[in-house]
């Protein structure tokens, strides 16, 4: 992995360096840390407390990485951009560990001046160190109070504040207005900074939740263990029970539950991977008799969906091809378009996305969601429904592309109440208020409904 050391002291904390790796393949090479740190953490084969603190490291300086960036520059008196990236990723961990944990200030210096050593040598080792002991000097709430003095707007004060862009701090306020509740924009990134519970589900028909689960507020197929590996259970069951977000689980849900399904039907997962989606779809699919096919143009997500539909006994052929033009291959009376898109609905669980997608990426990607959308509106038999979703809020990749989709095809297709839908799924009341645009579109939201704010629109031709 770059920016590894080569020789590490036998007394280097196995934990600090898990981190640093992670956050250096993150930086270098758009490493998603969900997907590493378990990988590193496997192969390091740390103790639980270490473990844990490599959890910590990782996901806690990667969560406020723009609010340290902007402690380092002052203590640094520089711009980060002119701090070399291996000494500043050391410098990140070591500035989490000074504000956000209980270690102690002296051994967070030594313990991050010795990394860096190692790391990038003794003259960048003694700047490092008269960096973090300056950062030392002020505690957490001085630092903030710091940070409001330097900020130029109130959204950058509220961003340094929550550690996120402002740009991203905009589109969830207009995200949440859209519905007539702006006012909860500090709850929404006090949530997104908050570790998200683990939570499951047993695919419909294949598997039942443990006794002693939790069952989800809103998803029948959704629980939280009362203890015990999750681990364990998956590789039991062979996969029908995992681990999923109860906003996937729903989403799935829309789809398949919208209306009656009639056997014989034919159903396309166009976007599929990493393919929990497609799991809970292949199970239904599985339970009424439908036929079900799925699509990823990367090799190597498409591998992951052929693996995540594993446990599922029904035939699931996963082709490799650019969603606009697999569309077209046929004619399918459900489609699920779980788009590519910004990914900052789940800021909880990549906490990285924040600060790796720009304003600049949103228009590209709103115009593909247009396309695939579309496609799949021309793929569907007379009836048939297509569930568009995303894991982002923003009004660009959500209402905006609906909306559209729907002025192209005119008296061709009609949107249907997919908060209705929600609101069926489960006994429990949903907090779903209506779009002030007059949509039918659901938004999810993490500090609501405790799940990642996942976007749900569902379409059906006529």
């Amino acid at each position: 992995m770059s920016g590894r050391a080569q020789d590490r002291a036998p007394q280097s904390n196995p934990a600090r360096w898990v981190a640093y790796d992670v956050l250096r393949a993150v930086g270098e090479s758009d490493a998603y840390a969900n997907l590493l740190l378990p990988r590193e953490l496997a192969k390091a084969q740390l103790s639980p407390a270490d473990a844990g603190l490599a959890t910590e490291l990782t996901y806690g300086t990667l969560r406020r990485q723009g609010t340290y960036d902007a402690v380092i520059a002052e203590a640094a008196r520089r711009p980060v951009d002119e701090i070399d990236p291996a000494v500043l990723d050391a410098l990140r961990i070591g500035v989490h560990q000074l504000l956000a944990t209980r270690v102690p200030a002296h051994a967070a210096v030594n313990e991050t001046v010795r990394q860096v050593r190692q790391a990038a040598g003794k003259p960048a080792s003694g700047f490092a160190n008269a960096v973090l002991r300056r950062v030392s000097e002020r505690t957490t709430e001085q630092w903030q109070a710091r940070l409001d003095e330097l900020a130029r707007s109130d959204d950058e004060r509220l961003g340094l504040r929550h550690a996120h862009p402002v740009w991203v701090i905009r589109a969830l306020r207009r995200a949440l207005a859209a519905e007539g509740r702006a006012d909860e924009l500090d709850d929404l990134l006090a949530a997104d900074n908050a570790s998200p519970s683990v939570t499951m589900t047993a695919l419909p028909g294949l598997a039942e939740r443990p006794a002693d689960a939790e069952p989800t507020r809103l998803s029948p197929i959704g629980f939280r263990l009362g203890g015990g590996d999750p681990a364990r259970i998956i590789a039991a069951t062979e996969g029908r029970v995992r681990v999923q977000d109860e906003g996937s689980q729903l989403a799935a849900l829309a789809l398949t539950r919208a209306e009656p399904v009639r056997a014989g039907e034919r159903w396309l997962d166009l976007c599929a991977a990493p393919g929990g989606k497609t799991a809970v779809l292949a199970a239904e699919a599985l339970a009424h008799g439908a036929v079900l096919e799925a699509n990823e143009l990367s090799p190597s997500r498409a591998r992951l969906v052929r693996d995540s539909v594993a446990g599922v006994p029904l035939d699931v052929p996963v082709s490799e091809e650019d969603g606009r033009e697999r569309a077209g291959r046929g004619r399918y009376d459900r489609i699920l378009v779980d788009a590519p898109c910004t990914g900052l609905g789940a800021l909880r669980r990549r906490p990285e996305a924040r600060w790796r997608k720009q304003p600049a990426d949103v228009p590209a990607l709103s115009e593909l969601q247009r396309e695939l959308l579309s496609a799949a509106v021309d793929a569907l038999a007379p009836g048939g429904i297509v569930a568009y979703v995303t894991c982002s809020p923003h009004l660009a990749e959500t209402a905006a592309v609906v909306a559209e989709v729907l002025r192209e095809h005119g008296d061709a297709v009609e949107e249907l109440d997919a908060r209705a839908v929600l609101a069926g799924l489960s006994d429990a009341p949903i907090d779903l208020p209506a779009q002030l645009d007059g949509s039918g579109r659901a938004q999810l939201w993490p500090h609501r409904h405790n799940t990642d704010a996942m976007s749900i629109s569902l379409l059906r031709r006529r």
